[in-house]
C-alpha cells in the first residue's frame, strides 16, 4: 500500500522532529551534568562533540556510505580514525574525570547518557538518510 505524497511528507517532518527532540534533550543532559552538580568542567566534552563531524565533512563531503565499507584509500581510513578517536574521547573525558575525583556520579550518568542520546540521534539520522523514500519528498 503506497501512501500519498503529503502523508509521506507528513511522516518526515514528524521524524525530523523526534530526531531534533533528541539532539535537544542531549543538550540538557549536557548542560543539566554541569548546572545541578554546579561544576562546569563536564563541559569539555563538547570540544568532542563539536570535533566529530568535521573529519567527515572535510575528507568525505556527502558520500556517508564509504564509511561503512571495509576498504578505503588512505583519507577513508584517516577519516575513520580520527572519528574513532573523537567517539572514544566522548566517552574517556568524563571517565577521568570522575577518576580524578572532579565529578560525581551524577554527572558522569548524565554525561553518559547525553552520549547515548546523541548516538541514538546520528543513528537514526544516518538511517533516515538511507531510506530511498525520503530522498522522492520535496
Amino acid at each position: 500500500m503506497a501512501l500519498s505524497r503529503s502523508m509521506r511528507t507528513c511522516l518526515h517532518s514528524g521524524r525530523l522532529a523526534l530526531l531534533a527532540i533528541l539532539v535537544s534533550g542531549g543538550i540538557v543532559l549536557q548542560i543539566l551534568a554541569c548546572a545541578l552538580y554546579n561544576n562546569w568542567w563536564p563541559m569539555l566534552t563538547v570540544l568532542m562533540y563539536l570535533i566529530l563531524p568535521m573529519p567527515l565533512i572535510f575528507f568525505l563531503g556527502s558520500d556517508t556510505s564509504s564509511m561503512m565499507s571495509n576498504g578505503g584509500d588512505g583519507w577513508v581510513n584517516f577519516t575513520k580514525f580520527l572519528t574513532g578517536a573523537s567517539i572514544v574521547g566522548s566517552i574517556a573525558i568524563p571517565s577521568i574525570l570522575k577518576h580524578a575525583g572532579i565529578i560525581g556520579w551524577g554527572a558522569l550518568t548524565m554525561e553518559l547518557s547525553s552520549f547515548v542520546v546523541f548516538g541514538v540521534a546520528i543513528m537514526w539520522f544516518l538511517q533516515m538518510n538511507s531510506e530511498d523514500e525520503y530522498s522522492s519528498v520535496v
